[in-house]
């Protein structure tokens, strides 16, 4: 796990491919990649994701209710898509090739 770069940056990666990501599935990746289990880091990687977008870095692209109880029953799910502020910036940091 030491080789691997910041959380943050591979969900700007993520959120770069195929038109954007819901958060659960980068959740999913993220906990895959990292082997991260649990709710505690489930929602700390939300959070990632949230401050990425608060900093305009990602943008909401859709939202449903999961009525399903993919990620949290109830609650919201966000589409993210990269900016091009997003994109700028991984550029600057070599995450991605634009």
């Amino acid at each position: 796990m030491a080789n691997l770069r910041p959380i943050k940056f591979r969900i700007l990666e993520l959120c770069n491919e195929d038109g954007g990501k819901w958060n659960y599935e980068i959740v999913t990746q993220i906990q895959k990649e990292y082997d991260q289990k649990g709710n505690f880091q489930r929602d700390s990687i939300n959070f990632d994701i949230i401050e990425l977008a608060s900093n305009g870095l990602l943008k909401d692209i859709e939202v449903k209710v999961d009525e399903k109880g993919i990620y949290k029953k109830g609650f919201l799910l966000h589409k993210y898509s990269i900016t091009p502020v997003g994109q700028a910036r991984a550029v600057n940091a070599c995450l991605l090739n634009i």
